[in-house]
């Protein structure tokens, strides 16, 4: 327990520098495009006169510096406040505690699916290196990651949807219905079936090969070796001692690869059309809305540090020597 939480305090001070430096980076980033919110609502309305156009850049905050917005901006995030988004004219918060949902869904069951099935189709493929189940797995997976996140999206999304008329083709769920409880949680999960499928196949073709990959290596090593010359069964040394071992780097993988689960959950939510981080992101774009994408990429940075505190925790359970080593730096 002490150990949890000497890293989780250590994890959240090395956070905050790291969240400064996202906000500060994405800012001056922002910044340096071309247009902003008041170009994006007078090409909207046609146009309009330097009056108007200056009006509306004083009620936007754009008259002020660059410094002094960013400080305004630093003290707002600092009261939890994410501002007010010009395009939707509401709350940059309100919006994403509408839409994150949505994503956190898609994303966590993608993350599940890929992370159970790679990690037991890399037991499959690791028990005996060189079988033919092994080469099987092997190339499949190397097939599976080669395609495009979009295009296996749209592949299925045709096949299923459109000619087997299996699942819903879009959406997160059936507008209007007034299902409510089970039936309702139903159809969610027939609309996230495809989505997550798409989603979850690439990254299980790479938890899929990580697992086989620190299988192949395992079997190798002294203490396999003495196991197997103690005559244990095979199933015992693959699932107590060679798994195991090959678990440790899995994890990291996924704590690494979560930013990439979440830019990949924004592409399939704009192939499925699902009201989620992703089609916020493109509407704030369109509409030059700086405050709701910094609030979208601030909550995305807190998201990706939040996952890797949990993988953390589970590296540290599985290794003790990692809070060890980092206490007693």
């Amino acid at each position: 327990m002490k150990r949890a939480i000497f890293l989780l305090r250590r994890r959240a001070i090395s956070a905050i520098p790291v969240l400064l430096i996202v906000v500060i980076f994405t800012f001056f980033l922002l910044e340096s495009a071309s247009g902003d919110a008041v170009d994006a609502y007078l090409g909207s309305i046609g146009g309009g006169d330097a009056a108007l156009r200056q009006s509306l850049r004083e009620s936007y905050g754009l008259d002020q510096s660059m410094l002094a917005r960013l400080w305004l901006y630093l003290s707002s995030l600092a009261r939890f406040d994410l501002g007010w988004s010009v395009a939707f004219n509401r709350p940059v918060g309100e919006l994403i505690a509408e839409r994150l949902p949505n994503t956190l869904l898609l994303m966590g069951s993608a993350t599940a699916l890929s992370f159970g099935l790679g990690s037991a189709l890399g037991i499959l493929a690791g028990a005996r290196p060189g079988s033919a189940r092994d080469r099987l797995l092997s190339i499949g997976s190397l097939v599976v990651y080669a395609i495009p996140s979009f295009w296996l999206g749209l592949v299925l999304s045709i096949a299923f949807s459109v000619r087997l008329r299996w699942f819903p083709i879009a959406g997160i769920e059936t507008i209007a219905s007034g299902r409510t409880g089970l039936a309702r949680a139903l159809d969610i999960s027939a609309h996230l079936v495809l989505p997550v499928g798409a989603l979850a196949l690439i990254y299980l073709a790479l938890f899929l090969r990580v697992m086989r990959t620190g299988m192949v290596e395992a079997w190798k090593l002294d203490f396999v070796l003495f196991a197997r010359a103690k005559g244990l069964s095979r199933s015992r040394i693959v699932l107590r001692h060679v798994a195991r071992n090959a678990l440790l780097p899995l994890v990291t993988m996924l704590g690494l690869q979560s930013a990439a689960m979440l830019g990949g959950s924004v592409v399939i939510e704009s192939v499925f059309a699902i009201p989620g981080f992703g089609r916020l992101a493109q509407e704030a774009v369109n509409g030059r809305d700086a405050p709701l994408l910094m609030g979208i990429i601030v909550t995305s940075a807190v998201l990706v540090i939040s996952v890797n505190f949990l993988v953390d925790l589970v590296y540290a359970s599985l290794d003790p020597r990692i809070g060890a080593s980092e206490g007693g730096a």
